[in-house]
């Protein structure tokens, strides 16, 4: 597994928005472990955070707009392609201003600039999500379609038809991340001049000028429409060139209008928050369908995460038996509900249950099909959940752990004589003033089957 990275200082930026026109600097800065991306709003009270989260997308005309609480972070995906392109994990980027320097419509200067700042590997693994069946959005009003297929490394194709005969159809593929800064970081935004016209008249694209934007020209242009593009862009001439574009601009290569629409997928994928191992195919992406199947693909990692049974070698020597939790808890039998502990960190506990025919809540508990009651799975978690809150105190058999409040308690499957439980907690936070707080789940024949966030009180005995 390779280890999550960030940058090793701070680096700024300074430029102005597309479409606002304002004045920003971005500043890119260190960030911990697990972090992942966050964006800082420094020019409001409190510094308000803004997670690249795909839950916060509300709006995703002419880029990809986060918000939350209230708070808005515009055109998003260029300075996240970047830092996905150069492989970081973690990042806290500073903005004064909603939206981030547009800088050349690429996303080569923050490349730059994070490249400069240098990267610095951190101690903790990289999560990853390994794709192993083909998972599929499309989107009928559009015709639009992302795929992602299993591969051995992160891999991207873009094939747009805007059906121009300016544009014609352009494919792109990236088949490393780590060519992302030399074959795709200097693509630039585009737009056709039709949307230009409507751009201008709703009093966007401020900030652009002809440095920033690839403008192609698929319908003829008026006399007036002249007049109000050298007056937003500030040229006293502006021609089309033979290429279909409008005054001088050079592409960079032939299909930078598809490479450029490669280098939104990477950067609107980035919200999903893991990296992921497989290859997506993307057929007329836009923003709206890259965040749409970026909340699909959110679900199913989220789910996979729930679902996802650690693996333990439950033969192995365990940590406690029986005999040992019950020197640290006060219960016993009929009430002792959990056999063993077969890890146990600082902030991590993992207990195993073996439901057996015997437990005499079976004698009354839908005889005839018994099923073990889903109040007991919760109690024999928080017995598992009870040692590792006693873990924190020297002399755990002069403590004794009460529950406080039980929240998003979810019963997904029967448990049923025969089934081993294996019970896995997690500490929320740190343990503060004997206040314990975990998120529990438990599993059985490879599937969740209990989850709960548990609170407790450690308490010395009297």
């Amino acid at each position: 597994m390779a280890k999550q990275q960030t940058i090793k200082k701070e680096v700024s930026l300074n430029g102005v928005g597309l479409h606002t026109g304002n004045e920003v600097t971005l500043t890119f800065k260190p960030a911990p472990v697990n972090s992942g991306f966050s964006f800082v709003r420094t020019d409001l009270e409190g510094q308000p955070v803004i997670e690249a989260d795909v839950s916060y997308v509300v709006n995703t005309q002419r880029g990809t707009n986060l918000e939350k609480d209230g708070v808005k972070i515009q055109t998003s995906e260029h300075v996240l392609a970047a830092c996905v392109g150069l492989d970081l994990d973690n990042l806290i980027i500073e903005l004064n201003a909603s939206e981030p320097p547009i800088m050349d419509g690429s996303s080569k200067f923050f490349v730059e600039a994070l490249e400069k700042a240098g990267v610095e590997e951190q101690e903790c693994e990289r999560e990853e999500f390994v794709v192993t069946e083909v998972i599929r959005y499309h989107d009928e009003k559009s015709g639009s379609e992302i795929l992602l297929m299993p591969a051995d490394e992160y891999q991207v194709t873009t094939m747009v038809d805007f059906g121009t005969k300016v544009l014609g159809t352009q494919n792109a593929s990236l088949q490393k991340i780590s060519d992302f800064k030399a074959e795709i970081s200097d693509a630039r935004t585009f737009s056709f001049l039709h949307e230009l016209e409507t751009l201008l008249e709703n009093g966007l694209i401020k900030g652009g000028d002809l440095n920033n934007a690839i403008v192609y020209v698929d319908k003829e242009i008026s006399p007036e429409t002249m007049d109000k593009l050298r007056i937003a862009f500030r040229k006293d001439n502006i021609a089309v060139k033979p290429n279909g574009i409008l005054d001088n601009l050079t592409l960079h290569y032939p299909n930078e209008a598809a490479r450029h629409k490669l280098l939104d997928v990477i950067g609107d994928l980035a919200l999903v928050g893991t990296r992921i191992r497989g290859k997506v195919i993307a057929n007329k992406p836009g923003h709206y369908v890259n965040t749409q199947f970026a909340k699909k693909l959110s679900k199913i990692i989220k789910a996979e995460k729930r679902n996802n049974v650690p693996r333990y070698d439950l033969d192995q020597v365990p940590l406690m038996d029986v005999n040992e939790i019950m020197n640290i808890l006060p219960h016993r039998p009929p009430f002792i509900l959990v056999d063993k502990i077969i890890e146990l960190t600082s902030d991590t506990v993992v207990g195993v249950k073996n439901v057996t025919m015997n437990e005499p809540f079976f004698v009354g508990h839908f005889p005839g099909k018994p099923v073990m009651p889903g109040v007991l799975q919760v109690e024999a978690m928080a017995q598992t959940g009870g040692i590792l809150a006693l873990k924190s105190v020297p002399d755990p058999e002069n403590y004794l752990t009460f529950f406080m409040k039980i929240d998003n308690v979810k019963f997904k499957r029967q448990v049923v004589p025969g089934d081993t439980l294996i019970f896995k907690l997690e500490l929320l936070a740190p343990i503060r003033r004997g206040i314990c707080q975990m998120q529990g789940y438990a599993y059985a024949n490879g599937k969740l089957v209990t989850e709960a966030i548990l609170m407790a009180q450690i308490v010395k005995q009297k």
